[in-house]
């Protein structure tokens, strides 16, 4: 177990050490429900240590995290890019001490078109709103061109969330190769849920096997959350379980990765 946690802090000291530190782009091979309880739970954490956190949902899909909560926002960033609306009725807060804003309602493609003047508003929005908070948590998905909807969320930290089963890992792994291929080779974290720490070395150490011996990159571990009930008794409280249920195992490791993500947001890398 050393060196898993040896790669770990070495992993998130060197991939979050890039530009934009304060911008975290989730993509996910997990379910939608996992999906959205790492997100919550991850934000909410982040706030209650003291972060100003904005998570951001970048989908199209009904699996977008606004979606899974059943928020009612007032305003997309893109409303924003058509000067129908203003940046400051974007973000709405959530009881869980985050604020939720949403990029655009439906497909991109349909909404945007071919407005390149649009797109750079668009693109000018998600940075003042990533400029006016201390994290930007993205709930991203690719597109059919293995493209972010804005260009800006391949700048920031990209993190493949997994869980460990066969499906789940050969999705995560076809996510990474289609990075790699549009964006070429860079660092990518690897964030595993519903799992021990035995668990999540396994899957972490094959993986970046893979990705080492068939891509020529290095993945790095961002760190684990075990599978806990006490995650779905505070979803049904419309609570996060960090403050429903501080000394459940999930909530400790929720604690454990916003302080490195907090650090990383404010000093630009791990352990300084």
């Amino acid at each position: 177990m050393a060196s898993f946690e040896c790669d770990q802090a070495e992993g998130l000291r060197r991939m979050l050490a890039g530009p934009k530190p304060r911008i975290f782009t989730f993509l996910s091979a997990a379910s939608a429900t996992d999906k959205s309880a790492m997100l919550v739970n991850l934000s909410a954490s982040l706030a209650l240590s003291g972060s100003d956190v904005v998570l951001l949902d970048a989908c199209s899909s009904n699996d977008g995290i606004s979606h899974r909560m059943g928020a009612e926002l007032q305003a997309t960033l893109l409303d924003v890019a058509r000067q129908e609306r203003a940046l400051n009725q974007v973000v709405h807060a959530m009881p869980q001490g985050f604020g939720l804003a949403s990029l655009t309602r439906g497909s991109l493609r349909a909404a945007n078109g071919s407005d390149q003047h649009q797109q750079r508003r668009l693109s000018n929005a998600f940075g003042v709103l990533a400029a006016q908070s201390d994290v930007l948590m993205v709930d991203a998905e690719l597109d059919m061109n293995d493209n972010f909807a804005i260009p800006a969320m391949g700048n920031g930290e990209i993190i493949v969330q997994v869980t460990p089963g066969a499906a789940s890992i050969k999705k995560a792994y076809a996510l990474i190769k289609r990075l790699n291929a549009q964006l070429g080779r860079r660092p990518f974290g690897i964030l595993v849920t519903g799992a021990d720490a035995q668990e999540a070395a396994v899957v972490y150490q094959n993986m970046a096997q893979a990705a080492s011996r068939y891509l020529a990159l290095q993945l790095h571990s961002v760190g684990f959350v075990p599978q806990d009930d006490h995650m779905t008794r505070a979803a049904r409280l419309g609570r996060a379980v960090i403050d429903a249920f501080p000394l459940a195992g999930a909530s400790v490791a929720f604690r454990g990765l916003a302080e490195r993500f907090t650090l990383s947001a404010h000093s630009a890398k791990f352990g300084a």
